[in-house]
């Protein structure tokens, strides 16, 4: 209960602070400005968010393409041909993994993967960059939901599958991952979450460049990105404006949390 009251309460603050901006520049302005200028003044600058939510959507759509099969892929790995400590080890490097700070990532992303990218071209710091980083954020989430969802498979199912005389493989194919299913769909869900609400990594790598990208190699800066960079100076309409980019992530966010909870039900169904 207490939980929840603290998340109504964000979400009264977010909406206080955001209605100066939403009854002065009004909501059409956010999608149909030509950029994102802001200025303290609403008549003096452009305040489109559309880029910005195009290159978080994106961002979190390329991480989950590459997260999810590679996490599920480990699970099924873990769980049916691993031996016990094999598996044993690959469960703590996930959790290890999943407590890296996100800073380290980018860290590691600013001096290790922008130049790689680089090379190929420039100016490195893109949207590839940041769904790589990205990527390897949620993939703990991914394959550790994963490994309990493929654990949770009732023995009788597998019991079953070995009376068929099936091999591991068509076991692990026909029968635990349809079975899974719903637990894994839900952590997929809960990795996009985290991916829409990543700030520093995707600060540090992707260029924050206002634009809808074109190519994977092009800059992009995502909402959180763009909250943290300009929060420190923003002032009047300026400071309104960045609270109604909160209030699209948190909605963005709950629209996550609403699947994973439906997916929840099915599972426990």
């Amino acid at each position: 209960m207490a939980a929840g009251a603290v998340v109504l309460l964000i979400v009264a603050f977010l909406i206080r602070e955001s209605v100066p901006a939403l009854s002065t520049i009004g909501i059409g302005r956010f999608l149909h400005d030509p950029s994102w200028h802001p200025a303290g003044e609403a008549s003096a600058g452009t305040f489109n968010l559309v880029p910005m939510l195009v290159g978080t959507l994106y961002l979190s759509l390329g991480a989950l393409l590459l997260a999810v099969p590679a996490g599920v892929a480990s699970a099924v790995f873990c769980q049916f041909y691993a031996p016990g400590r094999v598996a044993a080890v690959y469960r703590r490097s996930m959790e290890l993994l999943a407590g890296v700070p996100s800073v380290v990532y980018g860290f590691w992303g600013l001096v290790t993967l922008v130049p790689l990218i680089r090379r190929l071209e420039p100016p490195g710091q893109s949207l590839l960059a940041g769904i790589l980083i990205l990527a390897l954020m949620v993939l703990p989430t991914v394959a550790l939901t994963a490994v309990a969802a493929l654990a949770a498979v009732p023995r009788s199912y597998l019991q079953g599958a070995a009376a068929l005389g099936l091999g591991r493989w068509a076991t692990a194919r026909r029968v635990a991952l349809p079975a899974a299913l719903p637990g894994i769909l839900s952590g997929a869900l809960l990795a996009a979450a985290r991916a829409v609400g990543e700030t520093m990594a995707v600060l540090m790598v992707c260029g924050n460049l206002v634009q809808v990208p074109s190519s994977l190699f092009d800059p992009v800066r995502a909402l959180t990105a763009n909250i943290a960079l300009e929060m420190g100076y923003a002032t009047a309409q300026h400071r309104s404006a960045l609270f109604v980019s909160g209030l699209v992530l948190i909605v963005v966010i709950a629209l996550l949390m609403a699947l994973v909870e439906r997916w929840g039900e099915r599972a426990d169904a």
